[in-house]
């Protein structure tokens, strides 16, 4: 089985000396390929879009490199690059946003929401047949995508005070009008009348901006997760898109022998995110199967027997395996940078995600995930990058 995947990641660009956050992200892009690289809504930031992949070592190769050639670019300049939900060290203003009339728009309409929005985060995308498909399957999944939000979390500083949450980015980005945990639409049909609605009633300017935990691609064949914070370590975004490639699989497999309608209740999700967004892996999360509140670790190891099925279907098992218990040994990212401050200061914490964000980690903990047992064979060959020529993201 080869179902692709790819990722959108979105980091911040610091000034090396003072790790504070700066606009210069169209120095940096000019120093790179538009295909891969583009803008944000906000100057301090750039996105990276991969390839389309059939394995999780493809994916990590693609990502590892493309982190280097954002490195090089950046540190060319005095900059660095920091894949984290916030920066630790961020301006209480953002300054003017990226020149683009859509993103003046946005300024000038959501104000203090979009001023704000110095926020970064990873999506991944998962190819699905059809859109009536990737409707339908975003209900099933909805209910687990809190635990990948805890497996990411990597925000818990915001203009350099401690916000006691794991994934503060999370509580920023929920201001947005339509940001959070979408409904249960039966067809695709449905969900884009509901989406033209929210246009027509002037609440968004176009289909961009449905800023959802989850949805259907705009423009391409594939469900797109969007709860995650952007991760310092390249290992974690495989880890997640390994687990939502799995969700997905399964999820169709159970519609596949259920084609009745959702019959769950999700009035508790948004409740589920906040929880995950404030513990990440150091506390609690509530375990969908029982709406109840469990240890973290309990919650993630009941996601990955759930999903061991759909993982050893795409030869992941092991992969996911070692990297989540890795994750759970380790703790969030969200833990790292907490510690790292009260041993020094948010300076070190700048200095940590950099390190991480370029692969150094590597050299002093266990082998990288290319040395894990990955399928190397039968993946279908490199396609353009997901986000390529995408209205999506917050900047696009």
């Amino acid at each position: 089985m080869s179902i692709c995947i790819g990722v959108e990641e979105e980091f911040h660009v610091l000034e090396v000396e003072s790790g504070l956050l700066v606009p210069r992200a169209d120095r940096v892009l000019r120093r790179l390929p538009r295909r891969t690289f583009t803008s944000e809504l906000h100057q301090s930031a750039v996105e990276s879009n991969s390839e389309v992949h059939g394995t999780l070592h493809e994916l990590y190769t693609d990502l590892s490199e493309t982190r280097q050639r954002l490195d090089i670019a950046a540190a060319s300049l005095g900059l660095a690059v920091v894949a984290a939900g916030t920066a630790p060290l961020a301006p209480a203003s953002s300054g003017p946003p990226t020149p683009d009339a859509r993103y003046r728009h946005m300024v000038e309409e959501y104000r203090q929401v979009a001023d704000e929005q110095l926020i970064c985060g990873a999506q991944v995308h998962v190819d699905v047949p059809d859109r009536d498909t990737a409707v339908r399957v975003m209900c099933e999944v909805s209910p687990w995508l809190p635990v990948l939000l805890a497996l990411s979390a990597s925000s818990p500083f915001w203009q350099g005070s401690d916000t006691g949450y794991a994934s503060w980015r999370t509580m920023l980005w929920q201001r947005w009008p339509t940001a959070g945990p979408i409904g249960c639409f039966p067809n695709a049909a449905e969900y884009d009348a509901a989406v033209r609605d929210l246009v027509r009633a002037g609440i968004i300017s176009d289909p961009g901006m449905i800023y959802y935990d989850i949805r259907p691609s705009d423009h391409l064949r594939t469900l797109e997760l969007r709860i995650c914070d952007a991760c310092p370590r390249a290992e974690t975004v495989v880890l997640i898109a390994g687990l939502f490639r799995a969700l997905v699989t399964d999820a169709r497999e159970r519609l596949r022998k259920d084609d009745t309608p959702c019959r769950g209740r999700h009035e508790w999700l948004r409740g589920a995110a906040w929880r995950a967004a404030r513990s990440g892996l150091e506390g609690t999360l509530v375990d969908p199967a029982t709406h109840r509140d469990e240890p973290a670790r309990q919650v993630v190891r009941g996601l990955l027997t759930r999903l061991r099925p759909a993982l050893e279907a795409h030869g992941d098992w092991r992969t996911v395996r070692a990297l989540t218990e890795e994750a759970l040994a380790e703790g969030s990212a969200a833990a790292r940078i907490r510690r790292t401050a009260r041993q020094e200061d948010l300076l070190a914490c700048v200095d940590l995600l950099i390190g991480e964000t370029r692969g150094e980690h590597r050299n002093r903990r266990t082998a990288p995930l290319g040395r894990v047992n990955l399928p190397l064979a039968g993946a279908d060959a490199p396609g353009p990058p997901f986000g390529s020529g995408a209205t999506e993201v917050i900047g696009r």
